[in-house]
Protein backbone atom coordinates (compact mmCIF):
# COMPACT_ATOMS: atom_id res chain seq x y z
CA UNK A 1 0.00 0.00 0.00
CA UNK A 2 1.35 3.38 -0.47
CA UNK A 3 1.57 5.98 1.78
CA UNK A 4 -0.90 8.09 0.35
CA UNK A 5 -3.60 5.45 0.15
CA UNK A 6 -2.49 4.77 4.04
CA UNK A 7 -2.74 8.21 5.23
CA UNK A 8 -6.44 8.54 3.54
CA UNK A 9 -7.52 5.11 4.67
CA UNK A 10 -6.27 6.33 8.06
CA UNK A 11 -8.26 9.61 7.89
CA UNK A 12 -10.95 8.04 6.50
CA UNK A 13 -10.87 5.64 9.95
CA UNK A 14 -10.37 8.52 11.83
CA UNK A 15 -13.36 9.92 10.77
CA UNK A 16 -15.24 7.36 11.34
CA UNK A 17 -13.71 6.99 15.17
CA UNK A 18 -15.10 10.70 15.28
CA UNK A 19 -18.67 9.82 14.85
CA UNK A 20 -18.46 6.35 16.79
CA UNK A 21 -18.71 8.25 20.79
CA UNK A 22 -21.59 10.18 19.45
CA UNK A 23 -23.42 7.03 18.44
CA UNK A 24 -22.55 5.05 20.99
CA UNK A 25 -23.56 8.08 23.27
CA UNK A 26 -26.51 8.19 21.99
CA UNK A 27 -27.09 4.39 22.77
CA UNK A 28 -26.10 4.85 25.95
CA UNK A 29 -29.02 7.72 26.58
CA UNK A 30 -31.23 4.34 25.84
CA UNK A 31 -29.67 1.50 27.14
CA UNK A 32 -27.16 3.00 29.82
CA UNK A 33 -23.65 3.92 29.30
CA UNK A 34 -21.84 0.43 29.99
CA UNK A 35 -24.73 -1.68 27.84
CA UNK A 36 -24.14 0.52 25.16
CA UNK A 37 -20.21 -0.55 25.19
CA UNK A 38 -21.59 -3.59 25.26
CA UNK A 39 -23.83 -3.47 22.68
CA UNK A 40 -21.28 -1.87 20.54
CA UNK A 41 -18.51 -4.58 20.68
CA UNK A 42 -21.32 -7.02 20.23
CA UNK A 43 -22.29 -5.70 16.64
CA UNK A 44 -18.61 -4.79 15.68
CA UNK A 45 -17.44 -8.34 17.03
CA UNK A 46 -20.30 -10.07 14.86
CA UNK A 47 -19.14 -7.84 11.57
CA UNK A 48 -15.40 -9.02 11.78
CA UNK A 49 -16.19 -12.30 12.57
CA UNK A 50 -17.74 -12.56 9.13
CA UNK A 51 -15.48 -10.22 7.87
CA UNK A 52 -12.53 -12.51 8.93
CA UNK A 53 -14.62 -15.82 7.71
CA UNK A 54 -15.16 -14.69 3.83
CA UNK A 55 -11.55 -12.99 3.76
CA UNK A 56 -9.12 -15.16 2.67
CA UNK A 57 -8.23 -17.95 5.17
CA UNK A 58 -11.42 -18.14 7.09
CA UNK A 59 -11.66 -18.52 10.45
CA UNK A 60 -8.71 -20.69 10.68
CA UNK A 61 -6.18 -18.07 11.71
CA UNK A 62 -7.74 -18.59 15.28
CA UNK A 63 -6.03 -21.37 15.48
CA UNK A 64 -2.71 -19.60 15.71
CA UNK A 65 -3.99 -17.76 18.49
CA UNK A 66 -1.99 -19.26 21.00
CA UNK A 67 1.38 -18.84 19.53
CA UNK A 68 1.39 -14.19 20.69
CA UNK A 69 2.47 -12.93 23.60
CA UNK A 70 -0.27 -12.92 26.22
CA UNK A 71 -0.39 -8.79 26.12
CA UNK A 72 -1.74 -9.08 22.70
CA UNK A 73 -4.95 -9.65 24.08
CA UNK A 74 -5.55 -6.48 25.70
CA UNK A 75 -6.45 -4.90 23.06
CA UNK A 76 -10.07 -5.62 23.15
CA UNK A 77 -9.95 -4.75 26.89
CA UNK A 78 -8.08 -1.15 25.66
CA UNK A 79 -11.32 -0.66 23.04
CA UNK A 80 -13.21 -1.27 25.68
CA UNK A 81 -11.97 1.44 28.07
CA UNK A 82 -11.67 3.77 25.10
CA UNK A 83 -15.25 3.47 23.99
CA UNK A 84 -16.59 3.74 27.74
CA UNK A 85 -15.04 6.73 28.53
CA UNK A 86 -15.74 8.45 25.40
CA UNK A 87 -19.26 7.19 26.33
CA UNK A 88 -18.85 9.14 29.54
CA UNK A 89 -16.95 12.01 28.75
CA UNK A 90 -18.93 13.13 24.80
CA UNK A 91 -21.81 15.08 26.62
CA UNK A 92 -19.64 17.20 29.06
CA UNK A 93 -16.59 17.60 26.20
CA UNK A 94 -18.33 17.28 22.88
CA UNK A 95 -17.00 15.72 20.19
CA UNK A 96 -14.39 17.98 19.51
CA UNK A 97 -12.78 17.99 22.86
CA UNK A 98 -12.82 14.40 22.93
CA UNK A 99 -11.30 13.99 19.87
CA UNK A 100 -8.63 16.55 20.58
CA UNK A 101 -8.05 14.86 24.17
CA UNK A 102 -8.28 11.74 22.51
CA UNK A 103 -5.07 12.27 19.68
CA UNK A 104 -3.65 13.99 22.01
CA UNK A 105 -3.51 10.96 24.31
CA UNK A 106 -2.90 8.45 21.83
CA UNK A 107 -0.30 10.69 20.20
CA UNK A 108 1.88 10.81 23.48
CA UNK A 109 1.87 7.25 23.98
CA UNK A 110 2.73 6.38 20.36
CA UNK A 111 5.83 8.60 21.16
CA UNK A 112 6.54 6.67 24.17
CA UNK A 113 6.33 3.12 22.06
CA UNK A 114 7.94 4.65 19.50
CA UNK A 115 11.05 5.94 21.56
CA UNK A 116 11.77 2.36 23.45
CA UNK A 117 10.56 0.13 20.72
CA UNK A 118 7.74 -1.21 22.53
CA UNK A 119 4.66 -3.45 21.93
CA UNK A 120 6.81 -5.01 19.37
CA UNK A 121 7.26 -1.93 17.19
CA UNK A 122 10.62 -0.73 15.74
CA UNK A 123 12.42 1.90 18.16
CA UNK A 124 11.99 5.22 16.34
CA UNK A 125 14.25 8.53 17.36
CA UNK A 126 12.87 10.98 19.36
CA UNK A 127 13.17 14.27 17.17
CA UNK A 128 12.13 17.16 17.94
CA UNK A 129 9.55 18.08 16.01
CA UNK A 130 7.82 14.90 17.85
CA UNK A 131 7.44 16.82 20.55
CA UNK A 132 6.74 20.09 19.27
CA UNK A 133 3.77 18.75 17.95
CA UNK A 134 2.77 17.01 20.92
CA UNK A 135 3.10 20.62 22.81
CA UNK A 136 0.84 21.86 20.55
CA UNK A 137 -1.47 18.98 20.64
CA UNK A 138 -1.95 19.69 24.27
CA UNK A 139 -1.98 23.52 23.76
CA UNK A 140 -4.82 22.59 21.48
CA UNK A 141 -7.07 20.58 23.53
CA UNK A 142 -6.61 23.26 26.00
CA UNK A 143 -7.81 25.91 23.65
CA UNK A 144 -10.75 23.42 22.58
CA UNK A 145 -11.97 22.43 25.65
CA UNK A 146 -12.06 26.02 27.21
CA UNK A 147 -15.51 27.36 28.17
Amino acid sequence: MSRVAAVLLAGGAGALVGMQAPVNARLGRGVGSLQAASLSFVVGTVALVVAAAVAGGGLGGFRNAGGVPWWAFVGGLLGATYVTVAILTVRTLGATGLTAAVITGQLAISVAIDRFGLLGIARQPLALHRVLGLVLLVAGVALVVRR
